[in-house]
C-alpha cells in the first residue's frame, strides 16, 4: 500500500495511539469547522526560524491543508526562492516538512472532493506515492502556487500529458501497469485520498481453475464493459430499474473504487483506517476481504457491488493478502477465523498470485483489449450518450461537476454533501475525449499493413535477408541520427529550393525551386547537368516515376509536368487545377495532386511514351474537398490512406478505397507544413507554423503526442520513433518524440530548410533550403 508503504512494518502498529487514534475519529462536521476557523499560524518570525538558510527569500504563503487517507491537517504553507515548507498546526505528522525545489520532478493540479483545491507534489519520477498533498482554501492560491513551483521547474522538468505517454505505452516504452499508474496520476487518482485512491481493472476472469492459461481468451474478463455489465442477467434487472427511475438517473447505485472498497482490499495493512471508517470496528467477518474468488463472484453476482482493482494487486508487496500482524478479523459463519486472503488454485502463494496477475496484465491479450477499458474509465464512454450505450453510467455526484459546493449556502447541508462524495466516491478526470487508440502488439501488428519500406519493394525481387539486414541498417542508422555531418554543398538555384528527387542509383539528383527551374544535378561530377523552366511561375515540388525515366514537377500555374530525361523535354502537361498545385505523390501509376483551390485530386494514367506522340488523357478517379487550400500531402504505406494539411492548420486522414474522410483533427495554429505516415502507417506526423510537431493515431484519430519548438518546423523525416526536422532558421532538429525531447540541434542552412530527402537505408540525406542550396549530410558511424 502506498502511503503505508513508507513506514517501517514496526511502527505500523504503533498507529493505534491514542492522540493519532482521536485524530482519525474526528466527526467531519466538527473538522470542517476546525479548519475553517484555525488560527493563523502565531506568528511569521516561527516559520522564518525554520527556513533552511537565513538568505532564503519568501515569495508566498497562506494557510492550507495537508492531505493524508481520510484526514486532512490544517497548517501554513509557504515557498520560497529554494524550498517549499508546511507547518502543520497539530505537529504531525513533524513539525515542519521541508521539500527542496530542486529536487520536485512532477507537480499536478488535484481536484479535490471534486473541488480543483489539490495540489500533489512528487521528488520521484515513477513512485505512486507523493511527497506532499496539499489542499487550499482558495482556488487563486493553490494557482499561485503551483504557477511559481512551475515556472521554477520549466528548465529542469519536461511537462507529461496524457497523450505523450499514450504514444510511448503504444510503442512499448511503456508497460500496461505503468501507463495505467500515469493515467491516475493524471486524472487526480492519489494514495493519500480514498475518495480517489488509483483505479486499476480485474483483468482475470478464472480463479478456479488449478493452471491460468494466458493463451486462452476465455481466461480473461470482457474489458469493454464495466464490471456492472459482466453479468447479463443482472444488467437486465438495472437497465429495468434505469428506465423506470426519474432523473438525474443512474445505472450503478454504488462506485467501482470508494474509500470502503480501497479499505476493503487493504485492511490488513491499514486497520486503523478501516476502524475509523467503520466506528471502531471492523466489518461483519463474512464480508471481509477472505478470498480472490470470493470477491470476484460477488462483483459479478452482487446487487450492488461493482468494484474494480488497486494497484497493489498487480505490485511486489504481498502484504495486504497476509495477516501479518496477527489481527483479530472475527470468526466466519463457518467457524473459520479470518486470517489470510484466499488464493485462487493456480497461485502457489501470494508471491506467485502477484506474478501471475503481472503476467496477466502485461499479457497480449489485455495489450489488446486495455484501450477499451480505458475508454469507459478515462475516456470518451465515461459520460454522455457513450456512456449510456455502455452501460457506465453512475450517481451525477461521482462526477465532476455533478453538484457546485460554493452555491450551497447552508453549512450542515454542505457539509453533508462533501461527506457523500468523499466517502461514495469519485469517477476519474476524463482524459480522453475520442477513442483510445489500442497497443501495437506483435500478433496485431502482424496483421495490420505492411510497413512502407517493406511496401516500396513487395514486388522487388530480393532475398528475405536482405531485407532483414537492410531493415537493420534502418534501426542502426536512426539510432545514430544525431552524427549527421555535413559532407557537401552546392548553390544551384536563385530562389528558395522546394522539392528533391534522387534516381535510384544516387547519381543524379532532381530540385525543384521558387526560380520556376527544375534542374538535375550529377552528385558524381558535381555538376550542374540540366536547369530546365516550364512556366515563369515557382515550382513547389518534385519526383521520379519509376524506372527514372521520368521527373514530374508541380507549378503555381496550377498545372503538372512530366519531364522525359532520355528525351530532355517536356512531355507531358495536366492541367487539373483552378489554383497552384503544391505537392503531388505517386504510386501504382496514380498521381494525387494538392492544390490551393481547395483539394487533393486522384488520377490514374500514364503519361505519353514519347514526346510529340498524343498525349495521355489522366482520368479523374476522385476528388477531395476541403474548406482552405491544402499545402501538403502523404500516401499510407499500402496506398489505402492519405493525409492532407491546410492553410488553417487541420490535418485530414482519407480513405482512399471510399474517398470520405476517416479522421479530421484541428491541429496547427497556422499552415501544415509538412505530414507523413509512420512506417507502420499507426501514426500520422505533422508540423506546422505554429512550431508544434503532433502525432494522430490513425485508427481513432486521438492526437496522442504534442511537442513544441520556438519556430517553425518546415519539413522532416521519421522512422515512428524519431524526427529529423528542417527548421525556419536553417538548423535540422532531431527529437525523440517517445522521450519528448529535443536530442540535438545541427547547425545548416542560413534560411529555413524547405525540402528533405532521405536514401532507403537512411544513412544519406540531402536537404534544400530558403538559401538556395542543396546539402548532402551522411552519417559518420
Amino acid at each position: 500500500m502506498a502511503f503505508i508503504r513508507k513506514k517501517p512494518r514496526e511502527q505500523q502498529l504503533q498507529l493505534y495511539s491514542k492522540e493519532r487514534f482521536s485524530l482519525l475519529l474526528l466527526n467531519l462536521e466538527e473538522y470542517y469547522f476546525e479548519q475553517h476557523t484555525a488560527s493563523h499560524i502565531q506568528h511569521k518570525g516561527s516559520q522564518n526560524e525554520r527556513f533552511q538558510s537565513v538568505s532564503e527569500k519568501l515569495h508566498m504563503e497562506c494557510k492550507a491543508e495537508m492531505v493524508t487517507p481520510l484526514v486532512t491537517n490544517p497548517g501554513h504553507v509557504c515557498i520560497t526562492d529554494t524550498n517549499l515548507y508546511f507547518q502543520p498546526l497539530n505537529g504531525y505528522p513533524k513539525p515542519m516538512v521541508q521539500i527542496t525545489l530542486h529536487d520536485i520532478r512532477r507537480i499536478y493540479k488535484r481536484r479535490h472532493g471534486l473541488m480543483p483545491l489539490g495540489l500533489e507534489v512528487f521528488c520521484t519520477e515513477d513512485d505512486l506515492c507523493s511527497d506532499v498533498y496539499l489542499k487550499f482554501y482558495e482556488r487563486q492560491d493553490r494557482d499561485d502556487l503551483y504557477f511559481y513551483i512551475a515556472t521554477y521547474l520549466e528548465h529542469h522538468v519536461v511537462e507529461r500529458t496524457a497523450e505523450g505517454y499514450t504514444l510511448q505505452w503504444q510503442r512499448g516504452l511503456l508497460s500496461n501497469y505503468q501507463y495505467l499508474l500515469h493515467l491516475n496520476t493524471l486524472a487526480d487518482r492519489s494514495c493519500n485520498d480514498l475518495s480517489q485512491y488509483p483505479v486499476f481493472p480485474w483483468v482475470v476472469g478464472d480463479y478456479s481453475s488449478s493452471e491460468l492459461d494466458l493463451s486462452n481468451p476465455g481466461t480473461f474478463r470482457d474489458l469493454s464493459k464495466p464490471v456492472g455489465a459482466l453479468n447479463k442477467e443482472r444488467l437486465e434487472r438495472l437497465l429495468a430499474r434505469y428506465q423506470e427511475m426519474p432523473e438525474p438517473k443512474f445505472m450503478y447505485g454504488s462506485h467501482y473504487s470508494s474509500p470502503g472498497y480501497v479499505l476493503f482490499y487493504l485492511v490488513r495493512i491499514a486497520p486503523e483506517y478501516m476502524l475509523c471508517l467503520q466506528n471502531g470496528r471492523f466489518d461483519n467477518a463474512d464480508r471481509m476481504f477472505n478470498s480472490i474468488a470470493e470477491t470476484w463472484k460477488n462483483c459479478l453476482d452482487g446487487a450492488t457491488d461493482f468494484k474494480e482493482l488497486i494497484p497493489e494487486f498487480y505490485g511486489d508487496d504481498v502484504s495486504f493478502l497476509v495477516n501479518s500482524l496477527k489481527l483479530d478479523l472475527g470468526k466466519r459463519q463457518g467457524g473459520q477465523m479470518v486470517d489470510d486472503v484466499e488464493l485462487p488454485p493456480w497461485a502457489r502463494s501470494p508471491e506467485d498470485f502477484l506474478q501471475k496477475s503481472r503476467d496477466a496484465l502485461e499479457s497480449d491479450y489485455v495489450s489488446e483489449h486495455l484501450h477499451e477499458w480505458i475508454d469507459l474509465v478515462f475516456g470518451y464512454k465515461q459520460k454522455g450518450r457513450d456512456a449510456v450505450g455502455a452501460h457506465n453510467v453512475f450517481h451525477p455526484l461521482t462526477y465532476e461537476g455533478g453538484v457546485d459546493l460554493n452555491s450551497i449556502e447552508d453549512p450542515d447541508e454542505k457539509v453533508a454533501m462533501l461527506t457523500q462524495i468523499l466517502e461514495f466516491g469519485q469517477t476519474p478526470k476524463q482524459l480522453f475525449v475520442t477513442p483510445h487508440p489500442r497497443r501495437i502488439t506483435p500478433k496485431f501488428k502482424s496483421l495490420s499493413q505492411p510497413s512502407s519500406y517493406n511496401a516500396s519493394t513487395a514486388d522487388s525481387p530480393g532475398e528475405e535477408s536482405f531485407e532483414d539486414l537492410t531493415e537493420e541498417s534502418r534501426t542502426l542508422a536512426w539510432s545514430n541520427i544525431t552524427r549527421l555531418q555535413l559532407h557537401e554543398q552546392h548553390k544551384i538555384h536563385k530562389e528558395a529550393v522546394t522539392g528533391i528527387a534522387v534516381s535510384h542509383s544516387g547519381s543524379s539528383v532532381f530540385t525543384t525551386s521558387q526560380d520556376s527551374t527544375l534542374k538535375m544535378f550529377s552528385k558524381e561530377s558535381k555538376m550542374l547537368q540540366r536547369s530546365i523552366s516550364f512556366s515563369n511561375m515557382a515550382l513547389s515540388s518534385c519526383l521520379l516515376l519509376p524506372g527514372d525515366a521520368t521527373v514530374v514537377s508541380s507549378s503555381w500555374d496550377n498545372n503538372v509536368y512530366f519531364y522525359s530525361i532520355a528525351f530532355g523535354r517536356r512531355q507531358d502537361t495536366l492541367m487539373g487545377h483552378d489554383d497552384a498545385v503544391s505537392k503531388i505523390c505517386w504510386r501504382d501509376n496514380r498521381l494525387y495532386s494538392a492544390s490551393w483551390d481547395s483539394t487533393v485530386k486522384v488520377w490514374s494514367g500514364v503519361p505519353a511514351e514519347t514526346p510529340g506522340s498524343r498525349r495521355h488523357q489522366f482520368d479523374l478517379l476522385a476528388e477531395l474537398e476541403h474548406d482552405v487550400s491544402v499545402d501538403t500531402i502523404s500516401l499510407s504505406a499500402a496506398s489505402t490512406l492519405l493525409v492532407s494539411g491546410t492553410k488553417e492548420g487541420t490535418v485530414t486522414i482519407w480513405d482512399l478505397t471510399a474517398a470520405t474522410i476517416l479522421h479530421q483533427i484541428p491541429c496547427h495554429s497556422g499552415t501544415v507544413c509538412d505530414t507523413a505516415f509512420s512506417p507502420d502507417s499507426r501514426h500520422v506526423l505533422s508540423a506546422g507554423e505554429d512550431g508544434c510537431l503532433n502525432v494522430v493515431d490513425v485508427q481513432t484519430g486521438m492526437l496522442i503526442s504534442s511537442m513544441t519548438s520556438d519556430e517553425p518546423q518546415r519539413c522532416f523525416l521519421w522512422d515512428g520513433n524519431s524526427v529529423l526536422s528542417g527548421s525556419q532558421s536553417g538548423e535540422l532538429l532531431v527529437w525523440d518524440l517517445l522521450g519528448g525531447k529535443i536530442r540535438e540541434r545541427i547547425q545548416g542552412h542560413t534560411g529555413a530548410v524547405t525540402c528533405m530527402w532521405m536514401n532507403e537505408q537512411c544513412s544519406s540525406v540531402i536537404t534544400g533550403g530558403e538559401d538556395r542550396q542543396i546539402m548532402f549530410w551522411k552519417l559518420q558511424y
